[in-house]
């Protein structure tokens, strides 16, 4: 299990956080240290709801008198720069030296999140010596040029201050028919869920499973070393109940077989397909995936389902579809579930369709007058080209 203290900036942060907090209690889980969220806009503050309210600073007042930085990220970066201090009070009672690394939700394409947590993240850096992660939420196309631009300014700069970037692209995820809130907290809830997992692997479950091959804190960090921005995958299958038919008799009663057994072949059929779905699925950034440099499987579900053999063959799968040989893998027992889950983490993903389009959009706008800053082209174009 990774311990980790957490922030979320901005708008979009704060509500990404609010939604982890959430997931936590839901799952008694406990990888969250403590939680901390940060504002230019004192309604987004009020709005939070597991957040607790000691924990949501208000910062740059003076200037913008807690009705934010619409989408000015300059701004943002300065008002965040002068009040440095300020923000780094976020962590004055919190048992710091607890968290395994710091984690910094922010949405990319507004504001207070794009300008803000990278100045946050700079200084944390140069306090702790535990890695800093980025999420950095991209904008989805129709969320305008404006967006895409500071997203494509704001993901650089994020990259080359944290140690690494966790990508969730809205675009990929929104759904038609569906209304601006609904979206957001079904986007909110699918990160949450996928980062809480990857952070609760390894805990060890109130019954006292362990896992056979742990996945501790150390296998993430390695995962996530060297920088870079990755994606997580992830799959689902229920398990089968006793009533294997719609007679409502066991099948494995009548072959003589006690009720608890598990078929290994069944058990490495959906281990082995539900690895290949994960990856070969929505990822929470479009990418090439034999691009990743490193990989990390985890497998999560009752004890006697999560067979060896059948995680070995995912993880060396993985390693076929990358061409890493830096692939960890490992389980998670969760003896009350009723499903076989795959979460794959890719790391230092080099290729990107996504982020390529993020790029094509920000320099249109720029061209077309869309913009409200006064950076050139070639400025733009030159921090993007250096992303991959």
């Amino acid at each position: 299990m990774m311990k980790v203290l957490c922030f979320g900036m901005g708008q979009a942060g704060g509500n990404v956080l609010d939604a982890l907090i959430q997931y936590e209690k839901r799952t008694n889980a406990d990888f969250l240290i403590d939680a901390v969220a940060y504002n230019t806009a004192s309604a987004d503050l009020r709005g939070l709801e597991h957040v607790p309210e000691s924990n949501r600073i208000l910062f740059g007042a003076d200037e913008v008198s807690g009705h934010g930085v619409g989408a000015d990220n300059e701004l943002a970066a300065e008002l965040a720069e002068r009040d440095s201090r300020q923000l780094l009070r976020g962590t004055d009672g919190t048992p710091t030296s607890q968290a395994d690394a710091f984690m910094i939700f922010a949405g990319l394409g507004g504001g207070t999140g794009s300008g803000a947590a990278p100045v946050l993240a700079k200084h944390l850096k140069r306090i702790y010596n535990q890695p800093v992660y980025g999420v950095g939420i991209l904008p989805a196309a129709d969320e305008g040029g404006l967006y895409s631009r500071n997203a494509a300014r704001s993901l650089k700069t994020f990259v080359d201050v944290t140690d690494h970037v966790f990508a969730f692209d809205n675009g990929a995820w929104s759904q038609s028919g569906e209304d601006v809130a609904q979206a957001h907290d079904s986007m909110n809830e699918t990160l949450v869920r996928r980062l809480g997992i990857l952070l609760a692997s390894g805990e060890v479950s109130d019954s006292g499973t362990v896992a056979e091959s742990v996945v501790d804190s150390s296998e993430i960090i390695n995962t996530l070393r060297g920088g870079g921005i990755s994606t997580i995958g992830y799959a689902a299958s229920e398990l089968p109940t006793d009533a294997d038919d719609s007679s409502g008799f066991s099948i494995k009663g009548l072959l003589g077989k006690k009720s608890s057994s598990v078929d290994e072949l069944d058990s490495i059929n959906r281990i082995t397909t539900q690895t290949r779905k994960a990856v070969l699925g929505r990822l929470t950034l479009p990418c090439d995936v034999d691009s990743a440099a490193r990989g990390l499987v985890i497998v999560s579900g009752p004890p006697e389902w999560l067979n060896r053999k059948a995680i070995e063959r995912s993880r060396t799968w993985v390693e076929e579809q990358t061409q890493s040989m830096e692939v960890r893998g490992g389980d998670y027992p969760v003896p009350a579930s009723n499903h076989i889950g795959v979460l794959v983490l890719l790391g230092d993903v080099a290729r990107s369709d996504r982020i390529k389009e993020i790029q094509s959009t920000a320099i249109d706008a720029q061209r077309n007058g869309e913009s409200t800053h006064e950076a050139t082209e070639q400025v733009v174009d030159e921090r993007l080209d250096t992303l991959f």
